[in-house]
């Protein structure tokens, strides 16, 4: 009995020896580590273990004028699975993994045996994470958290994911480089995208997390140590409609005249801001693709277009009057050795100041400039610099070429500088800059900053307005003004530009044809052709600018290369816009109806709740088709069901976008030839259908 109470006691000494010791090798090292280990080596050490993790913030939204989506962030998920976790025992792994692998390719897509292998093979090697894919979606996540498993979490079932987002783009390349683009490490974004980075981007968040078995990480605590702060959405004053138009008229113009690359921008008078630019140029395939912002970027001689500044110049310091006569002779005037001549063979003879400018004589304006300026020229220079014109606009989006003015006295100025630079000629100038003068003269004589965002949101509320900004709060007198504005109407009614005019509203602007190596004979000659102005001219609402750089075929004027341009834009936003048509009169309590096409429901009460017409929408379902019927003083709505299948949809009285939906929605391929309402349909209406059966429309006005 003592011999075994001795053997007990011997070895409870033994284990106290053996703790006594090991608190000593414990006490020994940590004295170690703070006698012999310096800073920078502990912390190393310890982010071994715990680090700050980042937590990235959602990127605001960018948005249309009218809500829009331009840009957003969509969130996707890495998820993984560690095969080898400790609580995944093999008679687990045996039972679920035939199931798993079933319900991973259901879910994910590739082969049951892609997954049957990979799984495997990662549980073989002891592979403590497989990836099983880069970019799930949100509803995918959510299906594979049910999948065997999986559906025990991440401890127990091994199932690992993290979030990460991608910036998309609903509305595809529709005004994708004044969107932009996210700076990235060693480059430089652009557009929106970069301007307001700052804004869109919030505030990072952080977490502390610690190193658990199995290499993972871990947060310490349940939430995190900071929360990210979500950047704010960005409201432009891009209209995606007035977008899509011009970018689809100016590539139409570009592929039929073979340009180079071309530009639009949309401007609204009283506020200055960008309802669409469009920037187009064509690649090594023959697609036009936004490559570049020409729009903001490119200083060029714009040509005829400047010939408004220089006639201002001379109407604001009294050298003419706009009835005042002068001769162009037969088209052709000598500037020392330097031949200066009209596009007009035989010239334009005698005619007055005003006609110089509506049928765009280089000799009429040039010799005006030249008789008045040639003996100070610093004057003439001086009034185009009191107008801005010298300066760049300053607009959010970075690249804004510096416009060219030069001032007598400088390198290259020579005595052909002032009759060159009256016609437009040894200056440059982007086509916004250009717009932005042009919208002045709209604007009674106010010159405006162009804007692109309207105000940051944060969460559905405004947080920051961005208002107009004036930059010159009168370009010129309101005398040279009303002046100036009947020459510009017309350019349209009797000169360069009639092509342009029409019966249902008016256009006032200005022609422009540019050589772009003018003077260089070693060169070879291109142009530049481009139209400039704004509608309804009595009333100016919306300003435009259309520059096609470099046709190849069919001509090169602006009249003919870009006015047809600006002309589908304006004929689109006319139609667009119930402010630019008289309102409806009623008489006598009865509503004068104009004439309305089958239209959606929504659209259609919103149409005429902008022209307060009055409507009787009792007994009426939820549907999405209707025709308007006026009725006893008020507007009756009559359902149209395109509902029905497999028989040809009655589509006579919609217009063109409306009946494309209705038709492609039913599996037709559609032809459609005219413009205003579909007036005939071939086969006709509720005929039986076939899939993919093409159907031709006529439309008329």
């Amino acid at each position: 009995m003592k011999t075994e109470k001795k053997h007990i006691v011997f070895r409870v000494k033994l284990v106290y020896a053996f703790l006594f010791l090991l608190g000593l090798l414990v006490v020994g090292k940590l004295i170690a580590l703070q006698i012999f280990t310096d800073d920078e080596e502990i912390e190393s050490l310890s982010k071994q273990v715990i680090h700050e993790s980042v937590i990235d913030p959602f990127r605001g939204d960018i948005l249309s004028r009218n809500g829009k989506v331009l840009a957003t962030s969509v969130p996707y998920y890495e998820v993984g699975w560690d095969p080898n976790c400790q609580a995944i025992t093999d008679q687990l792994f045996i039972e679920k993994i035939d199931s798993l692998t079933i319900c991973l390719s259901e879910i994910l897509g590739e082969p049951v045996v892609y997954y049957d292998h990979i799984l495997r093979q990662g549980r073989d090697q002891g592979d403590r994470y497989v990836r099983l894919s880069f970019n799930a979606s949100y509803e995918q996540l959510k299906a594979l958290k049910r999948c065997p498993i999986f559906r025990r979490g991440r401890f127990k079932g091994g199932f690992v994911y993290f979030q990460h987002s991608e910036r998309e783009h609903p509305y595809g390349i529709l005004a994708r480089r004044t969107i932009g683009t996210m700076q990235k490490t060693g480059r430089k974004g652009v557009g929106l995208e970069d301007a307001f980075d700052k804004e869109l981007r919030g505030i990072e968040g952080f977490a502390v997390k610690q190193k658990v078995a199995g290499n993972l990480w871990m947060p310490v605590n349940d939430g995190n140590e900071i929360e990210p702060q979500d950047g704010m959405d960005l409201i432009t004053t891009i209209d995606v409609r007035i977008q899509d138009v011009a970018e689809t008229a100016l590539e139409r113009r570009l592929r039929f005249h073979d340009a180079d690359h071309g530009s639009a921008v949309v401007m609204e008078v009283e506020t200055g801001n960008v309802l669409a630019i469009a920037n187009l140029k064509k690649n090594k395939h023959d697609n036009y693709i936004e490559a570049y912002n020409y729009a903001v970027g490119e200083a060029t001689d714009p040509g005829s277009t400047f010939k408004l500044a220089s006639v201002i110049v001379a109407l604001e310091d009294k050298v003419i009057q706009p009835d005042d006569s002068i001769n162009t002779g037969n088209g052709v005037f000598y500037y020392y050795d330097h031949r200066m001549e009209d596009a007009h063979e035989g010239g334009f003879g005698t005619i007055t100041y005003a006609e110089a400018l509506i049928k765009s004589s280089n000799v009429g304006i040039s010799k005006v400039i030249f008789k008045h300026y040639n003996s100070r020229p610093e004057q003439f220079v001086d009034r185009l610099y009191k107008m801005g014109l010298n300066q760049p606009l300053g607009v959010c989006i970075r690249g804004e070429a510096d416009p060219l003015i030069r001032y007598p006295g400088e390198d290259e100025w020579s005595g052909l500088s002032l009759p060159q630079m009256s016609i437009g000629y040894e200056v440059e100038l982007t086509p916004l800059q250009i717009l932005a003068f042009y919208n002045a003269v709209a604007n009674d004589g106010e010159k405006l900053k162009p804007r692109f965002v309207k105000a940051l949101n944060y969460r559905g509320k405004e947080v920051k307005k961005i208002p107009t900004e004036v930059l010159n709060p009168s370009v010129c007198s309101q005398t040279t003004l009303s002046q100036v504005r009947q020459m510009l109407e017309g350019v349209v009614e009797e000169g360069t530009a009639v092509n342009l005019k029409n019966n249902n509203y008016t256009i006032a602007g200005k022609t422009g044809t540019a050589q772009i190596n003018y003077g260089l004979t070693n060169k070879k000659q291109h142009y530049q052709a481009s139209f400039v102005g704004y509608f309804p001219a009595d009333d100016p609402k919306y300003s435009c600018i259309v520059v096609i750089h470099d046709p190849k075929r069919y001509g090169y004027y602006g009249s003919i290369v870009a006015g047809p341009v600006f002309r589908e834009i304006a004929d689109r936003i006319h139609a667009i816009d119930p402010e630019l048509h008289p309102k409806p009169r009623i008489h006598d309590n009865q509503a004068v109806l104009p004439a309305v096409k089958i239209s959606d429901r929504k659209k259609l009460n919103h149409s005429l709740d902008a022209l307060d017409l009055p409507r009787d929408t009792r007994n009426m379902r939820d549907c999405q088709w209707v025709y308007p019927v006026e009725k006893d003083g008020k507007i009756m709505y009559y359902i149209r069901d395109y509902n029905q299948k497999n028989i040809v949809p009655n589509v006579v009285g919609m217009g063109l976008s409306d009946a494309i939906k209705v038709l492609e929605e039913h599996g037709f391929k559609v032809r459609a030839k005219g413009r205003g309402m579909v007036v005939q349909q071939q086969p006709e209406a509720f005929s039986e259908s076939k899939d993919g059966q093409y159907i031709e429309i006529l439309l008329a006005t």
